[in-house]
């Protein structure tokens, strides 16, 4: 059970000396109970109370590290049922599943492959995070040897897939140092598996069906010296799934359950790649630290990074590019001059159909602090005198001849203020960015 408030209170030196920051000691309990402080923050505290209080300081949900430095993913560590509450701190690793009965080229292949799957969105590299090496062989060599190959030629982290503690061991001790994941130990080789784990001082998967006896054999492995683990609920189905990892989470969260308090991991079944990647998407939506698939074609992979993106951006900090001028193409003196406000979303759209319509151009991204066009109108973060401060900053006069100023369709009711606070000729473009080619190809001059 976690301590309470005043349990943690009285563990305290209880000298109120604001240390911490907080003003009484109190309140540094309660807010070492509600997981928004840390015990390390009072430079008082003493051992025997450190001991006392490790649980009520630990996080709800353990932080797991799978491999190292450029390769390292960290998973775990959550505190929110509800992004919106906070944010989610540590993004769902992806992990491409590769089977160790690919022959050395076929495997070289698709480690190639992987390798490749990066994508640019909003002006961010999104990419997959592992891949999963499945001993499919059965035979322990073979797994040794792809375990080996991937390891030495893929760039991220690896999860071996096997319930063979010999094979386990074959595969993972030439390549510890790399510390992969070991998935998994179950109900019939914990103890073995735990003792590879330990061993190679590598994180270790656990896969029960269902919470209950999850959480026993999480204890149990635990008992065995592992402390990094992953737990699998072991339901591949939608609603099973859906429903063991919402459990887990709140269990976790809610209750403080410890057993539970590990990153789960969701390992896809599907034979469709369309029904994979929705149940991926699902998994990683609710709540998987790790969803690990078959398919790794790019039209597979973007949209599940896409919904990753978006789930594990900070919704209380817009994502936003640098607010200046950009030049599109090679603009010269007679290229037009456009702007909008430095919302990524917003902004690349924008930029993307500029570059379609093939005219260069001047895009000024004026500092909303990263909302759209609309938002900032209504919030009276765009105006006339912002965007006049922008135009000045950003020495456009000095690079074209004319003074004309494409504005968004959407605040045309600018049009007037603009010109006489700028002493610019304004132009009202499309509200819709992909209106953009058009209206430079048609319109301007």
């Amino acid at each position: 059970m976690a301590l309470t408030a005043m349990d943690i209170f009285k563990l305290l030196p209880r000298t109120n000396c604001r240390d911490c920051g907080q003003a009484t000691c109190l309140a540094f309990a309660m807010q070492i109970a509600q997981k928004k402080a840390k015990l390390e923050d009072c430079p008082h505290v003493s051992d025997e109370a450190k001991a006392a209080l490790g649980a009520a300081a630990a996080p709800p949900i353990a932080l797991v590290t799978i491999g190292t430095g450029d390769k390292k993913l960290e998973v775990g560590n959550e505190t929110q049922l509800f992004r919106h509450d906070e944010k989610f701190h540590h993004p769902c690793g992806i992990a491409i599943r590769l089977s160790d009965t690919l022959d050395a080229a076929a495997l070289d292949a698709a480690i190639e492959k992987t390798n490749a799957l990066e994508f640019t969105r909003v002006g961010l590299q999104i990419a997959i995070d592992l891949i999963a090496v499945d001993n499919e062989s059965g035979n322990a060599e073979t797994f040794a040897k792809a375990a080996a190959s991937v390891a030495a030629k893929s760039r991220f982290a690896l999860i071996l897939m096997t319930r063979s503690p010999e094979a386990m061991k074959a595969a993972a001790a030439p390549i510890a140092a790399h510390k992969p994941l070991l998935y998994a130990a179950d109900a019939d080789n914990a103890e073995a598996m735990a003792a590879v784990a330990k061993e190679l001082a590598c994180p270790l998967a656990v896969v029960a069906d269902g919470l209950e006896p999850l959480a026993d054999l999480t204890e149990k492995v635990k008992k065995a010296g592992v402390e990094q683990i992953v737990i699998d609920p072991g339901q591949r189905a939608m609603k099973g799934g859906l429903h063991a990892l919402t459990h887990s989470r709140r269990a976790a969260l809610k209750r403080q359950f410890r057993p539970l308090g590990h990153p789960p991991i969701a390992v896809v079944e599907a034979d469709d790649p369309f029904d994979e990647m929705m149940l991926a998407t699902t998994f990683l939506l609710k709540y998987a630290a790790i969803v690990v698939i078959r398919g790794c074609e790019p039209w597979e992979i973007l949209p599940l990074l896409t919904a990753r993106m978006n789930i594990y951006t900070d919704p209380q900090k817009p994502i936003q590019v640098e607010p200046k001028l950009y030049p599109v193409g090679e603009p010269g003196e007679n290229s037009p001059v456009m702007f909008t406000t430095n919302f990524s979303l917003t902004y690349y759209s924008v930029e993307g159909e500029v570059e379609a319509s093939r005219v260069p151009s001047y895009i000024l991204a004026v500092d909303t602090e990263g909302t759209s066009v609309l938002t900032a109108y209504s919030g009276d973060k765009l105006n006339e005198k912002i965007v006049k401060d922008a135009l000045d900053k950003s020495g456009v006069e000095n690079l074209v001849s004319h003074r004309k100023l494409i504005i968004p369709g959407y605040v045309a009711v600018l049009s007037g203020k603009l010109e006489e606070a700028t002493g610019w000729e304004v132009l009202v473009g499309p509200k819709e960015a992909s209106f953009i080619p058009k209206y430079l190809q048609q319109v301007w001059s």
